[in-house]
Order: C-alpha cells, then sequence, then structure tokens
C-alpha cells in the first residue's frame, strides 16, 4: 500500500515538473539556448520541440492508460537532453548563464539517472 501510495504521488510531482518546466521552454527560452551544445543545429527550435515533449509526456503519465507511453518518452527524453547538462558542467558560459555552479552543473549530471528512474519506475 505504502509503495502504491508513492508511486502515485511521484506520478503527480513528476508530472507537474515536467509541464512547468516544458512550459518555461516557451516563457523564457533563453534559459534553455545557454545550454544547448553549439554543435548542435537549429537551437531555439530544440528547445521548443522539447518543451511540447515535456509537457506532452508530463500529462501523458496522468492518464493510466498512456502512462506507459508517457515514461518511455519521458526516458527517450531525458537521454535525448543529456548532452546539454554534459555541455553544461563542462561550460562556464553556459552555467553563468542560467546562474548555475559547477557544483549544481556537475550533480545535474547524474540526477538525470535518477530521472530516468522514476519515469521507469512509475511507467505500469
Amino acid at each position: 500500500m505504502k509503495v502504491i501510495l508513492a508511486k502515485y504521488i511521484l506520478i503527480i510531482i513528476s508530472s507537474v515538473f515536467y509541464v512547468i518546466v516544458g512550459i518555461k521552454h516557451f516563457i523564457d527560452p533563453n534559459y534553455f539556448l545557454a545550454i544547448v551544445p553549439p554543435y548542435l543545429p537549429y537551437h531555439l527550435e530544440l528547445v521548443y520541440i522539447s518543451g511540447v515533449f515535456e509537457i506532452a509526456f508530463g500529462l501523458m503519465i496522468l492518464i493510466p492508460k498512456y502512462r506507459y507511453w508517457g515514461s518511455i518518452g519521458l526516458i527517450f527524453l531525458l537521454v535525448a537532453v543529456f548532452p546539454a547538462n554534459i555541455y553544461l558542467a563542462q561550460s562556464t558560459q553556459a552555467q553563468e548563464a542560467i546562474g548555475a555552479t559547477q557544483d549544481i552543473a556537475t550533480w545535474r549530471l547524474p540526477v538525470q539517472g535518477i530521472f530516468i528512474w522514476i519515469a521507469y519506475w512509475i511507467r505500469k
């Protein structure tokens, strides 16, 4: 019973988190543009596309019928945006642009793994 409750709480928290961050892609795209690695093309388009997917997958995990695919989508999205976290950890310019320290940027890397694990755990 406690595991089921914990899972539903994580589903709600995750959904709210992804939807809010997804919306932020449209409200403040410059924040995300600062961490897009320079070797990738179409920076603004990538920011908007990832925002759409964050919102969509964040909403999908709330609906039991779509939870599995929303969770799998989040896993793929988190893997796809991982280069931005690597770039942030390596670039003092990107860190300064979003107001992150080197420590924060470095800690974001393993936290991404935790987010992937959560998405995997809530998939059913």
